[in-house]
Formats: structure tokens, C-alpha cells, sequence
């Protein structure tokens, strides 16, 4: 595999370190989303509603920002995001007011989990697509998703280990959890500087230049495709909504009373598993192409998920979650190149804006009900079974539905 280095640009660095900045804050909050509100009273039903709104709040707000990126400006949009980002951040940690919340978890950008929120993964995918050969595009995207879940890692990790100094300094209640809060808007207000800099070379240069299309949200010829990997997209991400990295954290704590820095170790393993497999994909779509490897690694990682809470012990729940990790996110940048290779350069950052909101949208259901599940200790293994049978569902009509699509369209580089 050719080095990484001989295939960025000056602007495809600065994304990338802006993709750690943006996930390690993500990982960080997904450890201790859940504990905190709980921690202020809230209780596990309202939680679940918040988590929904915030996820539908972030469908609207990306879908405006992304199909508008190409016509604003890549780097305009991005810094927007991430102050969005900053709103969230600063309202969490002053008030417990729930209204309050859910209005500003609905119109800002919060990441309930360590997977990606907002409008920057479109962008990103879209500026680095435009700046990067199509043979390198697979590979790109797979180191660009090691980054993120590396930095992920390391959030999850040094969160726990946050919580149990504090902890251990005195701090009570929703004390213990507020500075990682704090930190999620600190690192909103990086995002925004780093993204000042950008040239102009990561804004699309054909949009000066191309010609009057009939579009439908910036979309014109690929307009079939992207609708049905977005539904596709949608049903695979209402699976994943079940058990959103904040939602395991909080199982975990309730089934086995792990301490928060023993939660953020297991979430940080589990991470640098995730982490290792996205080179791996690049690998296995060279060889197998695109469509195979996203279906195939997938789909055994689903059939673990529902064997987690199936396991007699702590030890056995831990170790078939970390096995689950290390294969689960195999598919996600061949899912991305996929979509950047199936859709014209002029319609990258709206495609990419329309699977991601579709995947926002279909995440943002199944919290709610997850959040219901998880307040009877009775139900709070349901969402792993409904996550782990709705994604199987998902690998099956991918399969069925995209494989002529898909044939002969081998990941290369």
C-alpha cells in the first residue's frame, strides 16, 4: 500500500487532523453522555427522547448545510458545524433544564456516540474525493477512518480515567462528568480555527464552471442510486441507534457496575479494534471488491452483537463485544468510497450529505425506544437483540439489492 503521506494534500492533512480533534471529542462524550444526565436527574425515558431529538436535529441541520456546502463554501459550512458543536457543549455543562436541552440537542451538533454527526463527514469525504486519484480513494478513506476511531480510542480512554480523578478528588453527581462536557465545546472551538485555514483548493472548482442541471438538493443523474443507499443506509443506522456507544456504556455500568475508568478501557480497546480493521478493509475490497467486503464483515459482527448480552459473565460479554469491534466497521470506508465512486464529482457533497442524513434520520428513532427498553432492567438486553437483527436485515437487502450494481466495481489502491 502506498505511503499515506504521498497522498494528501495540505488541506487533506488539515481534515484529517480536524477528523481526530472532532472523533476523540465524540469518544470522550460517549462515555459519559448517558451518566451525566442521568446523574442530574433525568430520567432513562427523557434520555432516550433527547438522544432522539438530538440525532433528528442533526438530519435537519446537515441536510442543509451539506447540499448547501458546494454552493456556500466547504470551509464556510465546516466552521459552522463546529460552532454548533460549541453551543452544545456550553449549554450541557450550565443547565439541567430539560427543555432547555432538547432544544439545543435538536438545533446544535452533539454525538451521542463515537460515530460521526453533523455535516462534517460529508464535506470532508467530498473535499478529499475531490483531491485524491480514484485508485487512492479506497485506501484514503480507510486511513481517514483509522484516524477517527484511534482518536475515539483515545477520548474513550482518558475520559474514564477523567471521571475516576475527579471522582477521587471529592466530586459528586453530575461534578464528576461536567468537565468532559466542557471539553466536547472546547474542542468544537479547535475544530472552527482549524478549519479557518483551509485553502481554496478544497472548494469544488467545477462549480464555477458547470453547467445549468436540473438538481433535486444537488443532486441530478445519480439521483436513483443515492436514494436507495440512502434507505439502505437509513435501515442500518436504526439498528446501530439501539446501542449507541453512550447506550453500552450505560448497560454495561448497570449489568456489572463498571466504573467509569474501567468503561472507558473497554471502549478504548474496543475503538483501537475498529481502528486496525478499517486498513484491512481497503485490503479485502482490492481484492474482493466493494459490496463483498462491506456485506461480508459485517454480518458476522451483527450476529455477535446479539450474543453480548447472552454471555454468562463480564469476561464473556467483554470479549465477544471487543471480537464484535474488531470486524464491525469493516464497511464503513467502503461504504464511503462506494458512494464517492457511484455519483458524479459535482454531486459528491450532496450525496455524501444525503446517506449520512439518511443514516442520522434512521439513528434517531430507535434511542427513544432503546431509552424505554433500558429503564426495566427486564427489557435493557432487548436493544442488542433489535440492533443486531435489524443490521442483519440490512447486510441482506445491501447484498441483494446492490450486488449488479456493484459487480466489477473493485476497490482499487
Amino acid at each position: 500500500m502506498q505511503p499515506i503521506t504521498k497522498r494528501l494534500t495540505r488541506d487533506g492533512w488539515l481534515l484529517f487532523s480536524m477528523r481526530g480533534v472532532r472523533m476523540f471529542a465524540y469518544g470522550a462524550l460517549s462515555v459519559v453522555l448517558v451518566l451525566y444526565l442521568s446523574s442530574q436527574g433525568i430520567t432513562q425515558g427523557r434520555i432516550g427522547l433527547l438522544l432522539t431529538m438530538t440525532l433528528l436535529g442533526d438530519t435537519a441541520i446537515s441536510l442543509w448545510i451539506t447540499t448547501a456546502a458546494d454552493r456556500l463554501g466547504r470551509k464556510r459550512m465546516l466552521i459552522l458545524g463546529a460552532l454548533l458543536m460549541v453551543l452544545v457543549g456550553a449549554v450541557f455543562a450550565g443547565t439541567a433544564s430539560f427543555p432547555i436541552l432538547i432544544v439545543v440537542a435538536t438545533i446544535g451538533v452533539l454525538s451521542p456516540s463515537d460515530k460521526e454527526v453533523g455535516p462534517f463527514l460529508a464535506i470532508e469525504q467530498a473535499a478529499l474525493s475531490h483531491e485524491t486519484a480514484e485508485q487512492s480513494r479506497t485506501a484514503v478513506f480507510a486511513w481517514y477512518q483509522l484516524v477517527g476511531s484511534l482518536a475515539a480510542a483515545l477520548g474513550t480512554l482518558l475520559a474514564g480515567l477523567a471521571c475516576e480523578l475527579f471522582k477521587e478528588a471529592g466530586s459528586t453527581g453530575s461534578e464528576i462528568y461536567r468537565p468532559v462536557v466542557l471539553g466536547y465545546a472546547a474542542a468544537g472551538i479547535l475544530l472552527a480555527a482549524g478549519f479557518a485555514w483551509l485553502s481554496p483548493a478544497a472548494e469544488p472548482s467545477f462549480a464555477k464552471h458547470a453547467t445549468e442541471t436540473p438538481r433535486w438538493l444537488g443532486l441530478h443523474k445519480s439521483r436513483g442510486v443515492v436514494l436507495k443507499l440512502s434507505a439502505l443506509f437509513a435501515l442500518d443506522a436504526f439498528g446501530g441507534g439501539f446501542v449507541l456507544q453512550s447506550i453500552v456504556a450505560f448497560w454495561f455500568q448497570r449489568r456489572y457496575a463498571l466504573e467509569p475508568a474501567a468503561l472507558g478501557s473497554l471502549l478504548c480497546v474496543a475503538n483501537l479494534l475498529a481502528a486496525g480493521s478499517a486498513l484491512v478493509a481497503a485490503s479485502l475490497a482490492r481484492r474482493f471488491g466493494l459490496i463483498r467486503t462491506m456485506v461480508f464483515t459485517h454480518l458476522p459482527s451483527n450476529v455477535l452483537l446479539i450474543l453480548v448480552p447472552l454471555m454468562p459473565n463480564l469476561t464473556w460479554a467483554v470479549a465477544v463485544l471487543l471480537v464484535r469491534y474488531s470486524i464491525s466497521q469493516m464497511d464503513v470506508p467502503t461504504r464511503q468510497s462506494y458512494t464517492m465512486a457511484v455519483v458524479a464529482p459535482d454531486e459528491r457533497s450532496a450525496a455524501a450529505g444525503i446517506t449520512t442524513l439518511a443514516r442520522s434520520l434512521g439513528a434517531s428513532l430507535s434511542p427513544l425506544i432503546a431509552g424505554y427498553l433500558l429503564a426495566d432492567e427486564r427489557w435493557s438486553s432487548v436493544p442488542f437483540f433489535l440492533a443486531g437483527g435489524v443490521k442483519i436485515a440490512y447486510d441482506l437487502l445491501l447484498w441483494k439489492g446492490m450486488q449488479d450494481e456493484g459487480r466489477g466495481m473493485k476497490a482499487e489502491g
